[in-house]
């Protein structure tokens, strides 16, 4: 295997499936599907979550919400959603842990770093919840810093879209896939990868991320065995 231990960041709105809104169970069925085939390969994986099927803080914002209030009602919507998940991983029976930023003791366990590394050195699934435990960042700033904080080798960023374009590739039938880009080009090029505060994380803490499509079955297997998958940012 090409890594050890990687973050695995995915959208909230990729649960959706072909849904309007909420959790299509039969896309989170896939998705723990695709997740145990390289766990029982001994791969240490860790995977946070976003809210954006259920509930935007920054859209509520817009709409005359609290900002604050609104974030961590999506931070309560990545809960949800890592509960989901949760539970469609152990019915494969693959051991998880859910680690909130914000206390939830019924439900699951806070998050301490040491804990989270013992977890996965045991081979279980770990799932950050609540994002940072702060307003105003994103979820993609949560997975850059959990990423770094675990010593992960890579995050990999799932998306329904099978890497980063010159362009949006939906709008832009003239866009150009990059294999390979730098976080330097990132920038000069304005591309949209991450939100900037998780992008320069990530950057500053050299650690490479992968934006590949989640939806196309045998990719995260793949990627973990060293093929060339999505597009690679690296230094």
């Amino acid at each position: 295997m090409k890594y050890k231990r990687i973050l695995l960041k995915l959208s909230g709105e990729s649960l959706m499936g072909n849904k309007q809104f909420g959790i299509d169970h039969d896309r989170l069925a896939i998705y723990a599907n695709e997740i145990k085939a390289v766990v029982d390969k001994g791969l240490e994986v860790a995977i946070v979550i976003g809210g954006g099927n259920i509930f935007r803080g920054i859209q509520a914002s817009e709409g005359g919400m609290d900002r604050v209030q609104g974030d961590y009602m999506g931070m309560l919507a990545t809960v949800i959603n890592s509960m989901a998940l949760q539970s469609a991983l152990e019915k494969l029976n693959v051991n998880t842990r859910l680690l909130s930023a914000i206390a939830m003791e019924q439900i699951c366990e806070p998050f301490i770093r040491r804990r989270a590394v013992r977890h996965l050195e045991k081979g279980r699934v770990v799932i950050f919840g609540a994002g940072t435990g702060n307003p105003y960042f994103t979820t993609d700033t949560a997975a850059s810093l959990r990423a770094i904080e675990i010593e992960a080798d890579v995050i990999l960023k799932g998306t329904r879209v099978d890497g980063i374009y010159s362009a949006d590739p939906e709008k832009d039938k003239n866009a150009v896939k990059y294999d390979t880009i730098s976080f330097t080009e990132v920038y000069e090029k304005g591309l949209n990868v991450m939100d900037m505060t998780a992008f320069t994380l990530c950057n500053e803490n050299k650690l490479p991320i992968i934006v590949f499509d989640m939806n196309k079955a045998g990719n995260l297997n793949k990627l973990i065995l060293g093929e060339q998958i999505g597009t690679l940012v690296q230094f």
